[in-house]
């Protein structure tokens, strides 16, 4: 296995599931490539896509560039590869080992990091909080506003 891509879900007509596509070499120690043997490219790709109906989503040409480059650069000498939190990572054959075999990308190219907004936990508790309350008060009125409403055309709740 040289290298493994998972695809977003709903990228077929007739499924909802996510797939996932396995690049075979049989020679990966040639001289036109880097010698790759011991190690498997992991790309999740499961985020890329746009929906184009409620059902339906399909790979852009520039979802498409993202992981045939990720690819390209890991297997070419003259390639910029770097890992990407989150999207592609290069495993040795330890860290397959170390999973149990299992050739899922999600469990070697992890999350994406998110950046801290340095707003404390507590207060962005408390802040969802008041609009919930606003929202509730809000949703209580217009209640009230409908039912009055209804009685002015004869209907009673």
């Amino acid at each position: 296995v040289d290298c493994m891509v998972a695809l977003p879900t709903q990228l077929f007509y007739n499924t909802q599931i996510p797939a996932c596509l396995w690049f075979l070499a049989r020679n990966r120690t040639n001289h036109k490539f880097r010698n790759r043997s011991g190690e498997i490219l992991f790309i999740d790709a499961r985020k890329l896509g746009t929906m184009t109906s409620r059902k339906n989503k399909i790979l852009t040409d520039a979802d498409i560039a993202q992981i045939s480059e990720a690819y390209h650069n890991w297997r070419n000498t003259n390639g910029n590869y770097e890992d990407v939190q989150g999207f592609c990572k290069s495993a040795n054959l330890a860290e397959v080992e170390a999973n149990n075999f299992v050739l899922t990308p999600g469990r070697y190219v992890g999350t994406e990091e998110v950046e801290d907004d340095g707003i404390p936990y507590e207060e962005k508790v408390a802040a969802i909080s008041e609009n919930l309350k606003g929202y509730f008060e809000q949703s209580i009125e217009l209640q009230q506003r409908i039912k009055t409403n209804l009685v002015k055309v004869g209907i009673e709740i």
